[in-house]
């Protein structure tokens, strides 16, 4: 498939995976409002219809409480006059909870007070009435009683009554009219959001179908060309192989047959060096025959004055040149040699125990350690499986390179320490030493290169043989150092190394 049409096909993906996820949500939101809605709006309906209950309930307990009073007053029977009282005891929690009802509206809230007006005038003409038939006047009471009732106190109180069950009716039709519209509102926001939902999840199947075909056509496609990947692989891995092994028998080639004009130089700035003896001996004596000196005496050698002197001291100047630089090119031939030969060594991998390799190390540079003023510490290390010659020589350059480059009049201080984390052993080793600029980093791993003040013995090849060793035996090599900070070498090394790792990679 076109890279174009990947992306339009991953594309329509992501947009149709992102409509799905807002129609969800959508319909999710819709939902909880509508339910909320619906459901305050049932709670209004329940709350209209408890006020109505309330509204009938004080009518109720107002013409039971007028009922046992007339009984009272017909019979002055007690249980009357217990019946009146607990009705107008009831009177008082009915219009508390009819007002705590109504109070969210204006209109019924004026009903209730004219309401309220009217009951208590009633209650208090039964408190007088029950006073005259106490007193024995029940001819009074009766006659209090007949005046009552010719009032409009009775009229008022139901009209009051009547317009507020009105305006509960009211509210009640409007409110359950709202309740009604929010479920079918709800469950049409359902409906509409399942369809949606559904919907979208045939166009996914769909799409996933046609991914899975694609996806299928393109494995077949990429077994295909791992196929061909895994021949030119195996190719190229031969023609490197093939390269490095004549790199290397170049490098050994070079250096042997560089070795045979090192060593005639060597030969014959020797034989330059005897001559140079007869040269200026024969120059010295014939200097004292011209100017008619004494000989010297027997055996001695005559001495050169002025430019004979000179010439003498600045030919030995030059000899000793040639002899350090054919010195320095031999020890480079002979690493270049070593490095020949440990490429072409075959690592055996074996069971090592890192801290007891160490110390042993550590026991051949004691005496450079002491020389050094130098403390060498080795903290548990794990046991990896790795090659053992090669451990002794990464080991054993970092620990000497420490001891090399500590600061004159400090007390060194050299750690050896490791951790294991996924399957590999990371080693540190830390000094307090002179510490390397960073912007030498890298340069101090590259072949012939040195860093910082050139004062010690060395070809610039143990660090880069050191990082060549690492990288065959699968692992990583870094550095952190700041100058006159020390340096901190960390050495990261496969736990349980496979030979067949590295060893191709000559």
């Amino acid at each position: 498939m076109a890279p174009e049409a990947r992306r339009r096909r991953t594309l329509g993906q992501v947009l149709l995976l992102s409509a799905g996820f807002l129609v969800l949500v959508a319909v999710s939101t819709a939902s909880v409002l509508l339910v909320n809605k619906a459901r305050s709006d049932s709670a209004w309906v329940v709350h209209t219809v408890e006020a109505e209950n309330q509204i009938n309930a004080l009518l109720l307990e107002v013409r039971r409480a007028e009922s046992a009073a007339r009984a009272y007053l017909l019979t002055q029977g007690q249980e009357f006059l217990n019946d009146h009282e607990a009705a107008v005891a009831a009177i008082g929690p009915v219009l508390d909870k009819l007002n705590a009802l109504v109070v969210d509206n204006r209109a019924q809230v004026e009903n209730l007070a004219a309401l309220r007006s009217v009951i208590e005038t009633r209650l208090s003409q039964f408190d007088r009435e029950r006073l005259l038939v106490a007193r024995g006047d029940v001819a009074a009471a009766i006659a209090l009683l007949r005046d009552a009732r010719s009032t409009t106190s009775s009229k008022t109180m139901r009209d009051a009554a009547e317009a507020m069950r009105l305006e509960e009716e009211r509210l009640l039709a409007l409110r359950t009219a709202n309740a009604d519209a929010s479920q079918q509102l709800a469950a049409i926001v359902t409906i509409t959001g399942s369809a949606m939902v559904v919907v979208l999840a045939v166009i996914s199947v769909l799409l996933v179908r046609r991914s899975t075909r694609a996806r299928d056509d393109a494995e077949a496609q990429l077994r295909e060309s791992n196929l061909n990947l895994e021949a030119t692989v195996d190719e190229r891995t031969a023609d490197l192989r093939e390269a490095n092994e004549e790199i290397q028998r170049f490098a050994y080639i070079v250096s042997h047959d560089l070795r045979s004009p090192l060593v005639n130089i060597m030969g014959f700035t020797s034989e330059l060096d005897e001559l140079r003896n007869d040269i200026f001996r024969r120059i010295a004596t014939l200097a004292r025959a011209v100017s008619a000196s004494p000989p010297p005496a027997e055996g001695a050698e005559p001495e050169l004055e002025g430019a004979d002197k000179q010439l003498s001291e600045d030919f030995s100047e030059a000899l000793g040149f040639i002899k350090s630089s054919i010195a320095k090119m031999d020890r480079l031939i002979t690493a270049i040699l070593n490095l020949t030969r440990e490429g072409r060594r075959e690592f055996v991998p074996v069971r090592i125990d890192t801290r007891e390799l160490i110390e042993q190390i550590v026991s051949t540079l004691a005496h450079q350690a002491d020389e050094a003023n130098t403390t060498i510490r080795v903290e548990p290390l794990p046991a990896i499986v790795s090659d053992r010659l090669a451990l002794e020589q990464i080991f054993s350059n970092l620990i000497d390179n420490a001891i090399k480059y500590m600061k004159p009049g400090v007390p060194g201080d050299i750690a050896i320490r490791a951790r294991t984390k996924l399957g590999f052993a990371i080693f540190e080793v830390t000094d307090n030493g002179r510490g390397i600029d960073p912007r030498d980093h890298q340069r101090i791993f590259d072949l012939f290169r040195r860093a910082g003040t050139q004062d010690r013995p060395g070809q610039g090849i143990g660090l880069a043989h050191v990082r060549a060793l690492v990288r065959r035996l699968g692992g990583t090599m870094s550095v952190a150092s700041e100058l006159d900070q020390g340096s901190t070498f960390t050495i990261t090394l496969p736990i349980n190394w496979n030979v067949s790792n590295r060893n191709s990679d000559r």
